[in-house]
C-alpha cells in the first residue's frame, strides 16, 4: 500500500514538473509580451531542449552561464550569457545567434546555427574580418563537469570505506550496498567472459564507461537539464577512445585475418578484405550512433507528447484539456521507460566494447576462455 501511494505521489510530481516546465516554452509569453504574438515552432521547442545551449531553463527563470571567448583582433572576453538578452542585443562586439535573428541578419542557415556565437560591427552587422574561438562552458560542458564530480565523489567515498575495511571484514554499507553489485555484475558477466585472463587490465576502463554513461544519462532525466548523453559530441568522444582501446589492443593474428583471411577462395578476399577493413571503422561508429539515437529519441517524445496537450489548445481549449491526461501517462511511462534505457545503453556501450577489445587479441590463448561473436540487436 506504502509502496503504490509512493508511485502514485512520484508520477504527480513528475507530471507537475512536466507541465511546469512545458508551459513557459510553449506559451511563449504571456498577455502584455510582444513575443506573446508570435507564433511557436514545435520543431523549435524540441530542438532547443535537446539541443546544447548557454543557460539553463528552469520554470521561468534562466540560469545564465559563462562566455569566454577569443579573437586575434579583439583578444580574451568573459561575460555571462544573459548579457545577449536572449539573442537581442550585442554585447563587446559579439552576438548569439537565434533562428529568428539568422532570418533578420540574412545569413545562411547551413553555416550559421543558433546558439552560435559571432562577432558583429557597431552596426550590429556579421563582421566576416573578426576571428572568433569560443571557449563557453555550455550547458553540456557545466553537467558532464558535474557528472564527473559527483562520479568522483561517489567512487572515492566508496574507496575509503575499503581502505576502512568496512565492506572488507564486514558487510558493505551505505552506497558500498548499492554500487557493489553493479561492479561484481561488470566484472563477472561483461569483462571476464570477453576479455578472459585479461580482464582487470580493462575492468577500470569498462567500470569507468558504464557510470559515466549512466550517470549523464539520469542527470539528462532531470527537468531543466542537459541531454548530455545524446548529444553527439559526447558519443563521438566515447566512440574514439573505445576505438583507440580497440586498436591498442590489436595483434599480428587480428590483421593477418583482416587482410589475408583463412580459408578464403583468393576471388572472395576481394569482397571480404575491404569489408572486413571497414569493420574496423564500423564498430566505433556503431557504438557513437547507438548511444547517441537512443538518448536522444526518448527525450523528442516526451517533448512531443507535451507539445501534443497544447498543440490540441490552440484548436480548442476542452480538447486540450482532455488531452493533458492521456499525454501525461504516456509522459510518464516514456520517462520510466527512459530510466531504464538509461541502464540498458550504458550496459550495451560496455559489453559491445568489451566484446569488440576481446575480439582485437582474438586467437590468444586465454586458459580456456572462448571468444563468440557478439550479436548486434
Amino acid at each position: 500500500m506504502t509502496s503504490g501511494r509512493l508511485k502514485s505521489l512520484l508520477v504527480a510530481v513528475f507530471s507537475i514538473f512536466c507541465i511546469s516546465f512545458s508551459v513557459p516554452a510553449l506559451a511563449g509569453g504571456g498577455e502584455g509580451d510582444p513575443k506573446a504574438a508570435k507564433e511557436e515552432n514545435i520543431g523549435d521547442i524540441i530542438f532547443t531542449h535537446v539541443l546544447d545551449g548557454h543557460e539553463f531553463h528552469f520554470f521561468n527563470a534562466s540560469i545564465p552561464l559563462p562566455i569566454v571567448l577569443y579573437s586575434p583582433q579583439r583578444g580574451f572576453t568573459a561575460f555571462m550569457s544573459s548579457s545577449f538578452h536572449h539573442g537581442e542585443h550585442a554585447h563587446n562586439g559579439y552576438k548569439i545567434l537565434t533562428k529568428h535573428n539568422i532570418e533578420e541578419m540574412g545569413l545562411d542557415p547551413k553555416t550559421f546555427k543558433p546558439e552560435q556565437i559571432i562577432p558583429v560591427d557597431a552596426s550590429g552587422n556579421f563582421d566576416p574580418s573578426v576571428k572568433v574561438y569560443d571557449f563557453s562552458l555550455t550547458r553540456n560542458v557545466v553537467q558532464m563537469l558535474l557528472g564527473i564530480i559527483l562520479f568522483l565523489w561517489i567512487m572515492l567515498s566508496i574507496a575509503k570505506k575499503y581502505k576502512k575495511g568496512i565492506g572488507v571484514t564486514s558487510a558493505p554499507k551505505g552506497s558500498q550496498s548499492l554500487i557493489e553489485p553493479v561492479i561484481t555484475f561488470i566484472r563477472d558477466e561483461v569483462a571476464k567472459p570477453n576479455l578472459g585472463v585479461k580482464y582487470e587490465k580493462y575492468l577500470p576502463y569498462l567500470l569507468t564507461v558504464f557510470f559515466f554513461i549512466l550517470i549523464n544519462a539520469l542527470f539528462g532525466l532531470i527537468p531543466g537539464s542537459a541531454n548530455v548523453a545524446g548529444n553527439i559530441a559526447f558519443t563521438v568522444v566515447l566512440g574514439v577512445i573505445a576505438f583507440i582501446y580497440i586498436l591498442v589492443s590489436t595483434n599480428k593474428h587480428y590483421w593477418s585475418h583482416i587482410f589475408n583471411p583463412p580459408g578464403v577462395p583468393l576471388g572472395v578476399k576481394f569482397i571480404l578484405v575491404p569489408v572486413e577493413f571497414l569493420s574496423v571503422f564500423i564498430k566505433p561508429f556503431a557504438l557513437i550512433i547507438r548511444l547517441f539515437a537512443n538518448m536522444v529519441a526518448g527525450h523528442i517524445i516526451i517533448i512531443c507528447l507535451i507539445s501534443l496537450i497544447f498543440i490540441v489548445a490552440k484548436l480548442n481549449t476542452g480538447a486540450g484539456w482532455g488531452t493533458s491526461p492521456f499525454s501525461i501517462a504516456f509522459t510518464v511511462f516514456i520517462y520510466m521507460i527512459e530510466l531504464l534505457v538509461a541502464f540498458l545503453q550504458a550496459f550495451i556501450f560496455t559489453m559491445l566494447t568489451a566484446v569488440f577489445i576481446g575480439q582485437a587479441f582474438e586467437g590468444e590463448h586465454h586458459d580456456g576462455h572462448d571468444y563468440d561473436d557478439a550479436v548486434m540487436v
